[in-house]
């Protein structure tokens, strides 16, 4: 069993003992930390927070825990049900809310849950208010409601429509083009929220056909939820089968959004945010932003609009907050995740698909040949395994020793610059390891780069056995 706290929420896997796994004990006692936090803050008499789940089968018994906590403590509680992450944000803004819970682990297999922190900007909670709730839990810095005090739940429909009526509406989003193209798209949303979300956005959109492919959202993965190649079998084929122009998935929580070409081919998890830059960039002023394990090929797109690619750390707390510090009108992160300023701070795959197909119509390409118009790079992805007790800060000070003479950043790790290729060096929140990711133009040149690193911090820790 496995429960992780950190400032950026609260994850485990479902069962086990207290503060060991998510257990009903867990889901109370981090629910109440942070409803104290915020009704410490608020003027409200009776505070409000938007409730959202995703579809997991986990997901009623822990809503109905945080929907009790949460009138113990006083709170109007705004319960969306079945939502998506990006939706339940939205939402938060809209019902002029406190704050907002989302009760969902995104893309962690089906035994995972968690508790997702919003602020009444529907943002994502901050490092120091992430830590001051894991102190209010520790502590047991609490106080519930009196009777005469207690909070109510209201259940409101409807926001699903809201946040496609606000994507419809951005001028970004050609609807009369899409319809004219008479798209077939096939759609995996690994039997979660986005299988209502994705198939009913399509069709308002004016997508001709859409093919459902794990579409019944009772929270029975499929398979293994993150939208990574090696999990989209069943999508490819979909897709060729039925000649669709595209596929699209969806993790859980439909935050993140892979694109597969008319072939079956993957147009590339990191070029989804690329290419609706590409689209965003044409018309908007600002640069982009995404972090420092996202690929290059950003960085020349937004050059051919004479625009830069700023670099934050990774997380999307720290892309939104680069964002809005230079104005960027689009950013994200190279795991699918696409955040439009004009809509909302926070990673939007409705959005994204909406974006995606305006910019494939209006190319008058196929998927696959839209992809090539973009510069080809390569990432390989592995990790060293730590040791307990490893001084991991000094490890990283080595290697930055060892390349002091190349370009290099210390935002986040350590990402080191060669030319036209890369490799990024940076400690796991939530693991003992060291991420090691490497970009070059092809994958012999990526792989070579991430074993040469790999090797050298082994060398490096001392360790006697390379990373995988």
């Amino acid at each position: 069993m496995t429960l992780i706290r950190s400032i950026s929420g609260i994850r485990g896997t479902i069962g086990g003992a207290p503060g060991e796994g998510l257990t009903p004990m867990d889901v109370v006692r981090y629910t109440a930390a942070f409803g104290t936090l915020i009704g410490r803050r608020t003027q409200r008499e009776r505070p409000r927070m938007v409730l959202g789940r995703d579809a997991r089968i986990s997901g009623p018994m822990v809503r109905d825990l945080v929907c009790g906590t949460l009138v113990g403590l006083g709170f109007e509680v705004i319960d969306l049900d079945l939502a998506t992450t990006p939706t339940v944000e939205l939402a938060v803004v809209g019902e002029g809310a406190d704050g907002g819970i989302i009760l969902t682990a995104s893309h962690n297999p089906i035994q995972w849950n968690a508790l997702k922190l919003l602020n009444a900007k529907g943002e994502f909670i901050s490092a120091a208010d992430g830590a001051e709730v894991l102190r209010i839990a520790e502590a047991g810095d609490l106080a519930f409601a009196p009777v005469e005090q207690l909070g109510s739940v209201r259940q409101a429909e409807g926001w699903t429509r809201r946040h496609i009526d606000a994507i419809l509406a951005l001028d970004l989003v050609d609807t009369k083009a899409i319809a004219a193209a008479n798209l077939r798209v096939a759609v995996d949303a690994v039997n979660s929220v986005g299988g209502r979300a994705v198939p009913a956005l399509l069709t308002a959109l004016g997508v001709m056909e859409v093919v459902e492919v794990n579409c019944i959202p009772d929270g029975r993965f499929a398979h293994n939820p993150e939208p990574l190649p090696e999990h989209l079998g069943d999508l490819c084929k979909a897709v060729t089968r039925h000649k669709a122009h595209l596929g699209i998935s969806v993790d859980p929580d439909v935050d993140r959004l892979a694109i597969v070409c008319e072939d079956g081919s993957m147009f590339g998890e990191e070029y989804t945010l690329v290419a609706v830059a590409d689209h965003v960039l044409a018309s908007r002023p600002g640069d982009t932003v995404s972090n420092l394990s996202s690929t290059r090929a950003l960085d020349d797109v937004a050059a051919r609009h004479g625009r830069k690619r700023h670099a934050s750390a990774v997380g999307e707390v720290n892309v939104v907050e680069v964002m809005k510090e230079v104005k960027a009108a689009i950013g994200g992160e190279g795991n699918g995740g696409i955040i439009l300023s004009e809509l909302h701070y926070g990673r939007d795959a409705l959005v994204g698909i909406a974006l995606f197909l305006t910019h494939l119509v209006r190319s008058g390409r196929t998927c696959s040949e839209l992809r090539r118009t973009y510069p080809d790079y390569h990432m390989s992805k592995n990790k060293i395994e730590l040791q307990p007790g490893m001084d991991v800060a000094g490890i990283v000070n080595a290697m930055q020793d060892r390349y002091r003479a190349q370009p290099h950043s210390t935002v986040d790790g350590l990402r080191i610059e060669f030319d036209n290729t890369w490799v990024h060096l940076r400690r796991s929140n939530t693991e003992p390891i060291i991420r090691v990711y490497a970009e070059a133009p092809t994958r012999e040149a990526a792989d070579g780069l991430a074993g040469r690193i790999l090797r050298e911090l082994a060398e490096v820790a001392g360790l006697g056995a390379e990373a995988r």
